[in-house]
């Protein structure tokens, strides 16, 4: 294939970095009707779809024995799984290369792949400019995704900030980051779910973390309509994807530093709910507490939930739900800035896919 052919599937993605990338093969573009995506995504321009939150999703089948990703240059990490072997990471870093090999000599038949973009690509500008497979091959229609679906709308807990560290006072890095390993991911396996996680960390209902008293102006409720986290450019259509199961945990950054409003949290947090529940009338919502708070800061927030929770029931909303994750104790160590490592996040689901399964009776 001629480098032109490339650059003519790339469309207006096309970068001058990309006019050297000797690529042989057929190319797929973004727009080809058998790619499955899951999360938010922007299309304004279709062939180069992009995206920022942690957990998106894009799965496809291919024919062949090898399949490369092209994605603009330093669009970050992704984990890929090809069929059933064990995932692995993809890095998209380089200032200049934007193709990557995923599989090779594989038995020539029809594979399936599935890539879960793993970090905040808020400063990365992250998007997807297709596949490349062996020559004279095509994608095929993918397996149906699962009818279960859940939305986590949360913080750097949600994100798995630093859960491939195990310094815990290492600082933030992407290299780090990966939503893959979080709580979330894991209970979506476990209930054969598709998951979406509007997540960002530093993040509150009402109060970014440090923010002032008062609250922070670009919390979740500001961001939360939008397709890309602080990116006002286009609202998100909430038909294309309703949850019927939405875990919230917000209030780890409104509290967890001093000069705290504890009746401005609960506030902003009805408000967020509020916001939430106009747009999924009949999704089953449980409002979490997280695992890093001192116990004074986990207490009120338990109590404002627990309010919450009650006034939504006793008006005729009883698929309101509450749920505590233990408080984490070091015992199994921490990730990046005393964040959940890999081993809580495997407690935390623990603890949660029995409530879930009970309430949703997905067993």
């Amino acid at each position: 294939m001629k480098i032109t052919t490339l650059l003519l599937a790339l469309g207006l993605c096309a970068t001058a970095e990309a006019q050297t990338l000797p690529v042989k093969g057929t190319i797929v573009k973004p727009s080809d009707k058998h790619i499955q995506y899951v999360g938010r995504v922007n299309f304004e321009n279709p062939d180069c779809p992009k995206f920022n939150y942690p957990g998106t999703e894009i799965i496809a089948s291919f024919q062949g024995t090898s399949l490369k990703m092209i994605a603009a240059p330093q669009t970050g990490y992704f984990m890929a799984k090809i069929d059933n072997a064990e995932p692995f990471k993809v890095s998209f870093n380089a200032p200049k290369d934007s193709v990557v090999t995923l599989a090779t000599a594989l038995a020539d038949g029809t594979h399936t792949v599935r890539l879960m973009y793993i970090i905040e690509g808020l400063f990365r500008k992250p998007d997807f400019r297709g596949f490349v497979l062996d020559e004279g091959r095509q994608l095929v229609d993918a397996p149906a995704l699962p009818e279960r679906k859940i939305e986590f709308i949360g913080n750097s807990i949600t994100c798995a900030f630093g859960v491939e560290s195990t310094e815990a006072k290492a600082p933030f890095e992407d290299e780090t980051e990966n939503h893959y390993y979080s709580f979330a991911t894991l209970v979506s396996q476990a209930l054969n779910a598709q998951h979406t996680s509007i997540s960002r960390s530093g993040i509150g209902a009402y109060r970014n973390y440090n923010g002032p008293k008062a609250g922070s102006k670009d919390n979740m409720s500001w961001q939360y309509e939008y397709t890309l986290f602080n990116d006002h450019s286009q609202k998100w259509d909430f038909s294309k994807y309703q949850p019927q199961l939405v875990c919230i945990n917000l209030g780890t950054n409104d509290l967890s530093t001093p000069n705290f409003d504890i009746k401005l949290y609960e506030k902003g947090y009805r408000k967020l709910l509020k916001t939430v529940r106009s747009y999924y009338p009949k999704a089953k919502i449980v409002l979490l507490t997280g695992c890093m708070l001192n116990d004074n800061e986990s207490s009120l927030q338990q109590k404002v939930l627990n309010t919450i929770c009650e006034d939504y029931n006793k008006a005729g909303d009883k698929n309101i739900y509450r749920f505590d994750f233990s408080h984490q104790t070091g015992s199994l160590g921490y990730g990046a800035c005393y964040h959940p490592s890999y081993w809580q996040h495997q407690k935390m689901a623990g603890e949660l896919i029995p409530f879930l399964r009970e309430i949703m009776n997905w067993f």
